[in-house]
């Protein structure tokens, strides 16, 4: 089993990427697997070295060990190579419409009672009207064309997935500066990493659908791969957490004093039937089973957490408690 943990070094990790990563490292330590941390840093304005710091540093406090590191920003030979693949093949098509002409194109579609999908207006250029538009300066991004069914796969949480891709819009893979898309890196790494194993959250099973259509069109067999997408995180009034994740970053709850064990152990109990117990994934992971988690979306409840750490604190002996007190 190879797995991997793909954050983005765009901010400090909060409790839904630790759920992931803790979800990964349980898996990996249960089955005697690997887990690759991977840096998708391929956004050169956003991504920042002080954050890729950060990410490593919180995933050691939460006792997470890693096979090896890999940065997206050092294999940009491996998706040219791949990117000139998909090109030859007609899989990836260039594109020129300013991002007003998109505007323009979704309201005009929205008037007609269409779904807001691109029309693959670019595939009706002429070779005279790309040549122009390449000799007056313009420099094309380069979009997907996707297969005109559906991909499916039995996801290890959600059970039978399907993703139907004529819905969705030809997904831009190559911005027009060269640099590359997450949705497109992340399959040439898998591919190359020899990834068996990826667990992220539901919010990408549309992506998961896309993805699989690329895989088929670099050539990549996916009957071994397996896929298990977490539902996402809510609060405890069903809310979307996302909005109040200032609070729940990890650094503040090493600020806060909220003990690794206590926060490892709550979110690897949430979504099951099983309370929760302080510990690292080392030592839970033998008690771990992913078919255990829990289809529906699971409620973060702060309180509850914070009470397992006061149970830890507790019980913890003078020698171990003291370092914190000083």
């Amino acid at each position: 089993m190879k797995l991997r943990f793909a954050p983005s070094p765009t901010g400090y990790l909060h409790v839904g990427n630790a759920r992931i990563a803790i979800t990964n490292a349980l898996l990996a330590h249960r089955h005697g697997g690997q887990l690759i941390l991977r840096l998708d840093d391929t956004d050169a304005e956003r991504s920042r070295p002080e954050y890729a710091a950060a990410i490593e540093e919180d995933l050691a406090w939460l006792g997470i060990a890693w096979h090896g590191l890999v940065r997206q920003q050092d294999r940009t030979a491996l998706y040219d190579a791949a990117a000139a693949r998909l090109k030859a093949s007609g899989h990836l098509y260039p594109c020129f419409e300013s991002e007003e002409e998109l505007r323009f194109k979704r309201e005009l579609r929205a008037k007609q009672g269409k779904p807001p999908v691109y029309d693959r207006g670019a595939l009706k250029m002429t070779q005279e009207q790309l040549e122009r538009a390449l000799a007056n300066g313009k420099s094309p991004y380069w979009r997907f064309k996707l297969s005109p069914g559906s991909r499916e796969w039995v996801d290890g949480v959600l059970g039978t997935r399907s993703v139907k891709l004529p819905p969705i819009s030809d997904p831009v893979l190559i911005r027009a500066d060269g640099s590359y898309l997450y949705t497109f890196t992340s399959v040439v790494d898998d591919i190359d990493m020899g990834i068996s194993h990826i667990v992220r959250g539901e919010d990408h099973v549309t992506n998961t659908g896309v993805q699989l259509d690329i895989f088929a069109a670099l050539g990549a067999s996916t009957a071994a791969l397996h896929f298990a997408h977490l539902p996402l995180l809510t609060d405890v009034d069903g809310g979307p957490l996302s909005k109040r994740l200032g609070g729940l970053g990890l650094r503040q709850m090493r600020r806060d004093g909220v003990e690794p064990a206590a926060l490892v152990g709550y979110l690897a109990a949430l979504g099951t039937s099983h309370d929760p117990r302080p510990g690292l994934p080392a030592t839970l992971a033998a008690g771990f089973d992913l078919h255990s988690v829990s289809r529906s979306a699971a409620r973060f409840d702060p309180r509850q957490m914070l009470a397992l750490n006061r149970k830890m604190l507790h019980e913890m002996s003078y020698e171990t408690a003291l370092p914190r007190l000083r």
